[in-house]
């Protein structure tokens, strides 16, 4: 009896680089957005016509975007992004796609709160006095004993809570629908308008879905208290930015962005120079915890691909 041929996966990563992967099982080949198996250039047509699974390479959605419709019998998309925004309106209909939940949970959660912690204690004007050898001494806001609204309670949301519970803090959560979770209740969207004149501090960690494009609007903002400081590491369209910005400009709320819309944020944007913002230019997950959790992530993904089995993390 002649067996099957392994099926044919397409990651960035060789099987060197992925622990635990099965010895055989699988034909893998690599494609990082720039090189095939380590030559320039995209995957040869007779390549795209037998891959079964293609692991998207990371920062680099829109590499593969062109080759979907190439591959005629492709079974899975796995991702190395949280949010699958950019890829799932291309997928086919019947292909399997999953995110990369849990890999970037470490560091967006520690930019979450070191955002949080630098515009409370406005780091960045002591930046500019060094730079000015100026001496700002002064008065300025904890995190401590504030009330912080954590709006999207998935794996990363309660990564920042996690983090944030040392400070000092009380927690409140939110996500698409009421429920009861380990740390306590977890409220609906649609009792935000009670939730947000409480909040000191209202950090956004939502995908950005048809529900939540706009989410943050003149409304939403115009329900915050006095002060508070809104936290953005979720996608830049969750917020209306020119109701922003006019936000901003009265100097009554202040934010903390690592996303923003559009993005990259152009020269000469508005939101570059409003009062009391502070801007990182989208790197949530870009740190040195992401490598090894990806890679972890994708050769369970692919054991399970060779096995048959079920992949976790199924989105759509």
């Amino acid at each position: 009896m002649i067996a099957a041929p392994a099926p044919v996966v397409l990651t960035p990563y060789s099987a060197e680089q992925l622990p635990g992967l099965p010895a055989d099982g699988l034909e893998l080949h690599t494609f990082d957005g720039e090189r095939t198996d380590g030559r320039p250039g995209p995957p040869p047509a007779e390549l795209l016509a037998r891959v079964e699974l293609l692991v998207t390479p990371y920062l680099k959605t829109g590499t593969v975007l062109p080759l979907l419709d190439r591959m005629p019998r492709l079974r899975a998309v796995q991702t190395q992004t949280a949010g699958v925004d950019d890829i799932a309106p291309h997928v086919p209909v019947g292909v399997t796609l999953s995110n990369a939940r849990g890999v970037h949970d470490a560091s967006t959660a520690e930019l979450a709160l070191a955002l949080t912690l630098a515009a409370l204690r406005d780091l960045p004007a002591f930046v500019r006095g060094q730079d000015a050898e100026d001496w700002r001494a002064g008065f300025y806001p904890a995190l401590a004993d504030k009330n912080v609204l954590i709006v999207g309670y998935g794996s990363v949301g309660a990564a920042i809570e996690a983090r944030l519970l040392p400070f000092e803090v009380t927690v409140e959560r939110v996500a698409r629908t009421a429920r009861t979770g380990p740390s306590g209740p977890v409220h609906a969207l649609a009792d935000l308008p009670a939730l947000l004149p409480r909040a000191d501090v209202v950090i956004l960690v939502v995908p950005l879905t048809e529900q939540t494009r706009g989410l943050v609007d003149a409304g939403f903002l115009a329900a915050m208290k006095d002060g508070a400081l809104l936290v953005n590491v979720a996608r830049g369209p969750v917020v209306r930015t020119e109701a922003l910005v006019a936000e901003l400009t009265t100097g009554r709320l202040r934010a903390a962005l690592d996303v923003t819309d559009p993005e990259p944020l152009p020269a000469g944007h508005p939101l570059w120079h409003a009062p009391g913002v502070l801007i990182t230019p989208h790197v949530g997950g870009s740190s040195s915890a992401f490598l090894p959790r990806a890679q972890r992530l994708v050769a369970e993904q692919l054991a399970r691909f060779a096995k048959g089995e079920p992949l976790a993390h199924v989105v759509n």
